[in-house]
């Protein structure tokens, strides 16, 4: 079967690694992970692409051997390198990757100077303090090093939710052609839109279950079927994604589609509902006795408790239950609501299309505006500008500008907060820009003090209007920084700076939770994409997924404001 683009995209990723680990030429290493984010962004199936007969060479980047791998991996073949260099490396050193903290380049110095190959040998070393004798490795790493062991990093990864997503959406798709079959919708935590899935929940509705289980253990990606029976059956995917598949009855869809969707902890909190009001409620339906009250739809069902509907992403027994008790649930920002993007790279740096080529993306997708914000000087591996260089790109916005019609590109830059806190351009430069959108992107061992000081000294800069990227954690990658969130987000208030839901599916930092700690403490946020391509640009929506779990509202958010009242939001003072 042909890998979906995420599935492509993590095959060169672990190319990537395992290459890195190998001490491999980095440029080398840089051009699979490139590869990796074409293929990740691209707006089509990579497998539809060769199959209309398209050219992947001619993709930003990808030269014809490239071309060649992501070939063969789109149509579900196996690249003999990969095989090779994991035959190759002992299989410990690999799981090494899933550490917090540990990437390849750790991962090989430590499997140089300490022999360290398996998950034993580094929780040993760490414990001893012989990592420290390791340069780079100090007492922070250490720690974040054993936390991470100690909460089960190498257990079975969870997946992205972009990555889910992509596996889920054909075979859902599949699913429904199924004969017989009525509605038929993913559930669980891929529907309440986690940052990471564990397992995928499937509910449909059929008269008659036997030939849509036969269709869902028929799917062509499908390694085991783990169990079958008369309306549900489980079944791993080649990926390693379980997928559980629940058929029920009409009258009882909403209910099981609302029983599979909630946390454990919403699902007993209605459950408990309905017992103080003497019913039952359970994935068939809310019954008096014997007869069913409710269950056709989730409206109908949560209507039946005296609630009104209470959107997915939202069922995590947070409050959400008294606040539809109350009809004081918040009406939750939409993508339709957002204007613009406050944070986009082009080729200037590290992107990969012109200014113009990203404004056009922009406006065909609706865009009133967005803000060119290339990364700033010290980025040396992103080719930063420097001061004469960002005069220019002001410069050719602006040029631009004058040709568009009902679209603004603004200026801006995505300045590095150095490490003792100052930013990476003087503010002469800074004070010609729409905006600055401040971020970290070295020195993320530093003490949680130290590190939140030196965010608190960037944002004193009054020319600093959105904090990118808070955490500057990467799923699965790499834990947030040591950080006083409170304090950060208390602060961001007093100087009325933003914080931004960085949408990018590898970062959604800020997450649902910090959003919710934004919107109690009264910080304003910007939902951005970050995008360095315009396939990126649809990166919106996993931001709006994580404001939405942390109930934020379209008032709360800054580009949701038409321009001229956009401009004002983020002038400080």
């Amino acid at each position: 079967m042909p890998l979906v683009n995420a599935e492509i995209a993590a095959e060169l990723d672990k190319l990537a690694d395992l290459l890195d680990i190998e001490g491999a030429n980095p440029f080398r290493v840089r051009a699979y992970r490139r590869a990796a984010r074409v293929v990740q962004g691209l707006p089509r199936a990579a497998a539809d692409m060769l199959a209309a007969g398209e050219d992947l060479d001619a993709l930003p980047g990808i030269g014809p051997d490239l071309a060649g791998k992501i070939a063969i991996l789109a149509r579900g073949g196996e690249l003999p390198l990969l095989t090779e260099l994991e035959r190759a490396l002992p299989p410990g050193t690999v799981a090494l990757l899933a550490v917090p903290g540990l990437g390849p380049k750790r991962v090989h110095a430590l499997h140089t100077a300490l022999g360290i190959d398996s998950p034993e040998t580094l929780a040993a070393a760490a414990r001893s303090g012989a990592l420290r004798t390791v340069p780079g490795f100090g007492p922070g790493l250490e720690r974040t090093i054993l936390r991470g062991l100690a909460e089960g990093a190498l257990q079975r990864p969870r997946a992205r939710l972009d990555l889910a997503e992509q596996v889920a959406t054909p075979l859902l798709a599949w699913l429904r052609g199924a004969p017989g079959i009525g509605q038929a919708e993913l559930a669980g935590s891929l529907r309440r839109r986690q940052e990471t899935i564990g397992d995928l929940d499937i509910v449909a509705e059929a008269a008659v279950a036997g030939p849509v289980m036969d269709r869902f253990v028929a799917y062509a990606d499908v390694a085991r079927v783990i169990e079958r029976g008369p309306t549900r059956a489980t079944i791993r995917l080649r990926g390693g994604l379980q997928v559980d598949l629940r058929v029920v009855p009409a009258a009882s869809f909403g209910a099981a589609l609302c029983y599979f969707t909630g946390s454990r902890a919403h699902s007993i909190a209605l459950r408990r509902r309905a017992l103080a009001r003497g019913l039952k409620l359970n994935e068939y339906g809310l019954f008096s006795g014997h007869r069913r009250l409710a269950g056709r739809t989730e409206a109908e069902l949560y209507g039946a408790l005296g609630l009104t509907c209470i959107p997915p992403e939202l069922r995590e027994a947070g409050g959400e239950i008294e606040a539809a008790a109350a009809g004081a649930l918040p009406r939750l920002v939409t993508l339709a609501d957002l204007r613009g993007d406050l944070h986009v790279h082009t080729d200037a740096t590290d992107g990969r299309a012109s200014l113009a080529a990203m404004a056009a993306a922009a406006q065909a997708l609706g865009h009133a505006y967005i803000a060119v914000t290339d990364h700033s000087r010290s980025l040396g591996m992103a080719h930063g500008l420097d001061p004469e260089r960002l005069a220019r790109q002001i410069a050719a916005i602006a040029a631009l500008n004058a040709t568009l019609r009902d679209f603004t590109v603004l200026a801006g830059t995505e300045v590095d907060i150095l490490e003792d806190g100052r930013l990476d351009l003087p503010d002469d430069i800074l004070s010609r820009l729409d905006l600055v959108v401040a971020a970290i992107h070295s020195h993320f061992d530093l003490p949680p003090q130290r590190q939140t000081e030196r965010v608190l000294r960037a944002m004193d800069n009054r020319l600093v209007t959105i904090l990118a990227h808070p955490t500057g954690r990467m799923i699965g990658r790499r834990p947030g920084h040591a950080l006083d969130m409170e304090r950060l987000m208390r602060a961001a208030r007093e100087r009325n700076c933003c914080l931004e839901v960085n949408a990018q599916p590898e970062r959604l930092d800020l997450n649902g939770a910090h959003c919710r700690l934004a919107k109690e403490i009264g910080v304003k946020l910007a939902i951005s994409t970050d995008a360095h391509s315009p396939a990126e640009l649809g990166w919106l929506r996993y931001g709006v997924d994580q404001a939405r779990r942390g109930w934020i509202t379209a008032t709360e958010v800054v580009n949701t404001l038409p321009l001229p009242a956009l401009r004002a939001a983020l002038r400080r003072g």
